[in-house]
């Protein structure tokens, strides 16, 4: 018994699929990508020598239409070969106990792959034009317009995404972003989209495809790459609070956790009857101990905090093993060097024939991506100069001229965690965890 297969990919939807998927012993794969040269070698030898099994994917891997597909079906089957298609309900000799059964599956199975077909062409358009480095189908983002071929910049509505992604680079609040802009500019959007905005590529001048790759410099970019790389470090370290604390108006809020309970610290305000002066306290609302544990008044754990972070984080900074970031740079800027170098020999290859136009733009899109990657890679780094900025926020007039949105924006730049130590039950003191 001889068993043979047969994988047809397009290059521009796929990558070539391993030939050992079949799941048991073949005795020999024909694989083909783009054209189909090895699926008529296939028939030829098949006229030589008659496997029992072809083993295939799907029918529609046997040509480019329905009828080139049924005309290859019958030559293999006039040979005396069983066609079995692992993707699909289909089998030679299954199909021949029950002619009319056989009749209406057949039927249905060709309109299947009528209809995958359409759909393949749809997609090979859509990759043609991703090859080109053009916008994908769609409405243009909000903050651009569709050109001819790529998306332009809407004077009227861009000065609105802009300032939605300084304010929030400003204060670091996602909400706060999304009211300031309802209040300004009177465009609601919900958070939701908010966030979408933020993580777009199309805002940073780059395009992104159902491949999830990204290609950069495509168009005018709204937020250049150090506002984007500080959006997502933003973004990064507001995953790690509690829900709606990002945008609280209090600068320890969502920080600091009780020693005793492991629960988060709420904020409350208590004020007197008929006075406007309020006391803000730090207490645990679902504290299991009994008795719970008391309330501390906000402003000496702030105090206490800000006296702490002038002493201690300069002494973590200075501990800090960090690899040297010139070597990194040093690597990533190499590397897109590397991968521009190659990009500029291509159209070279091409006027001397050694590689065909779809494989140049293959290859281009390709190499496009990898730079692209490297440059979020090379944006996000941190900052070379991390001792020089331990040293400038270690003076507490620093943290006192700052407002509390502000200071809440900067604790949390540094501190991953305020622990409340209480040796007694009117005794406490305070423990911060940095973030590095």
């Amino acid at each position: 018994m001889k068993i043979i297969a047969y994988l047809y990919s397009d290059p521009l939807l796929e990558n070539a699929p391993d030939q050992n998927i079949w799941g048991l012993e073949v005795d020999r794969v024909y694989q083909d990508r783009g054209e189909h040269q090895q699926l008529q070698q296939l028939i030829t030898d098949c006229a030589v020598e008659t496997p029992k099994y072809l083993l295939v994917r799907r029918l529609e891997e046997l040509g480019d239409n329905l009828e080139m597909i049924c005309d290859r079906l019958n030559q293999l089957e006039s040979l005396g070969v069983e066609i079995i298609a692992t993707e699909q309900d289909y089998s030679s000799s299954q199909w021949s106990f029950d002619p009319q059964q056989s009749k209406l599956n057949l039927s249905n199975l060709l309109q299947e792959i009528q209809t995958n077909k359409q759909r393949s062409r749809l997609e090979q358009g859509h990759a043609r034009n991703r090859l080109k480095m053009l916008p994908p189908p769609g409405k243009a983002p909000y903050g651009y317009r569709r050109g001819q071929d790529r998306y332009l910049v809407d004077k009227s509505t861009a000065p609105v995404v802009k300032d939605f992604f300084e304010r929030f680079i400003l204060f670091g609040s996602l909400r706060g972003a999304v009211r300031y802009l309802e209040k300004r500019y009177g465009k609601k959007i919900s958070p939701t989209t908010g966030r979408n905005w933020l993580i777009n590529p199309v805002y940073r001048g780059s395009l992104q495809y159902k491949d999830k790759s990204i290609i950069s410099h495509t168009h005018t970019a709204i937020i250049n790459s150090e506002e984007a790389a500080q959006i997502d470090r933003l973004l990064r370290r507001n995953r790690s609070l509690p829900s709606r604390t990002a945008s609280a108006p209090r600068s320890l809020v969502g920080l600091v956790v009780c020693q005793h309970c492991q629960l988060g610290m709420n904020i409350t305000r208590v004020t007197q009857r008929q006075q406007k002066t309020e006391y803000l306290y730090l207490r645990c609302p679902q504290c299991p101990r009994q008795p719970r544990c008391k309330a501390i008044a906000y402003e000496q754990v702030l105090a206490q905090t800000i006296s702490k972070i002038c002493r201690e984080l300069p002494l973590a900074v200075a501990q800090l093993k960090l690899p040297p970031e010139s070597a990194i740079k040093n690597f990533h800027q190499q590397k897109i060097s590397e991968k521009q170098a190659i990009l500029q020999q291509l159209p070279q290859l091409e006027e001397q024939g050694i590689l065909d136009q779809e494989t140049v733009a293959l290859r281009t899109y390709k190499l496009r991506s990898e730079i692209a990657q490297l440059e979020i890679n090379l944006a996000q780094l941190p900052p070379g100069n991390l001792k020089a900025i331990a040293q400038a926020v270690s003076l507490p007039q620093f943290w006192l001229d700052l407002s509390e949105t502000e200071r809440r924006f900067y604790f949390r730049e540094f501190i991953q965690q305020i622990v409340i130590l209480r040796s007694q039950p009117e005794s406490w003191n305070i423990q911060l965890q940095f973030v590095f």
